[in-house]
């Protein structure tokens, strides 16, 4: 079932949440592990990330310098196959603009179209580690919304091999990111508004905001998407605080704000068990003002772990 329909329909708001592919190495065990706490709160679908490849360098015994190009959690399309079918969920896989070409692109698509998978979240991606900005494959995407268009292409029956006969469509239905601070790289509200609705005009069909700590910048983040004629379902990305250094961590890596009265409470915090409690009240709080105005879904960035996630489901859904 396509999300835009679940969300367009729903009566409730649902609970939903996203995993990262593990490390290389590690088995199917371990998503099953972070995943089957969760499927009691019944969500209408899993979200698995993609992440882009590490350039490595290693100084070998004469000197000379070895670059390496390494994918470090490999699997989104294995493991958003094997989530749909042992547990009968809808899966949205990502695809990221980010050290793919558009043939594989393309090649990705096609593989979740056989696989049956019809729902992917397509973001730009974030920049190379070590680059100071993101640099696009030279025969790939810059921008999300160039995704968004090559997938619209696709339901079209429009492949990248012109030549091709009979071409059957695909049916993938479109989410993309949005941001309630504004994109890192955004100069203003104003503009980055105008870049969500581009992607949303381009055949996006529903939206998954970034983290976020106080839910009025959600409300205003709302707000600023309805008056720019922005109006497919927008669900609230929700991540819970577990561990001191994220104070730190987050504003520098998302690009997202604090409330004074987290950071105090976090910063009282005597270890980490104690912020990770602090953390699952804070979004509880948050989830329960959600749900009250009658969002379409809550959405939460598990980052492998679960059990902060059920704490905080078991008193809201």
């Amino acid at each position: 079932m396509k999300i835009s329909d679940i969300l367009n329909t729903t009566t409730k708001t649902l609970f939903s949440f996203e995993i990262l592919p593990p490390l290389k190495g590690a088995t199917l065990d371990e998503i099953y592990q972070t995943v089957e706490p969760l499927m009691e709160f019944n969500p209408p679908y899993i979200n698995v990330t993609y992440h882009r490849e590490e350039v490595l360098y290693n100084e070998l015994p004469n000197g000379v310098i070895e670059k390496r190009v390494v994918k470090k959690r490999p699997g989104t399309v294995g493991i958003a196959a094997a989530l749909k079918y042992h547990y009968k969920v809808n899966v949205v896989p990502h695809i990221i603009c980010g050290g793919f070409s558009k043939d594989e692109t393309e090649n990705a698509l096609i593989d979740l179209h056989f696989l049956g998978i019809n729902n992917v979240l397509a973001v730009r991606g974030d920049a190379e580690r070590g680059m100071k900005s993101f640099q696009a494959d030279p025969q790939g995407h810059g921008y999300a919304v160039d995704l968004v268009r090559q997938i619209v292409d696709l339901n079209n029956g429009k492949y990248l091999d012109e030549d091709l006969e009979n071409a059957t469509a695909t049916d993938f239905c479109i989410g993309v990111a949005g941001y309630p601070e504004k994109h890192s790289e955004s100069p203003n509200y104003e503009s980055d508004i105008r870049y969500l609705k581009q992607k949303v005009d381009a055949g996006a069909d529903y939206i998954v905001t970034q983290l976020f700590f106080d839910n009025q910048v959600f409300f205003d983040f709302v707000d600023r998407c309805r008056k720019a004629g922005i109006m497919v379902p927008i669900v609230a990305g929700i991540k819970p605080l577990s561990v001191k250094s994220l104070l730190q961590i987050l504003p520098k890596t998302f690009g997202v704000s604090i409330p004074d009265t987290l950071v105090k409470e976090v910063e009282a915090c005597k270890d980490n068990k104690a912020v990770r409690a602090v953390g699952i009240e804070w979004a509880t709080q948050q989830t329960l003002e959600l749900i009250k105005h009658d969002i379409p879904a809550v959405h939460f960035y598990t980052m492998g772990k679960s059990d902060n996630i059920k704490a905080i489901a078991k008193r809201c859904f």
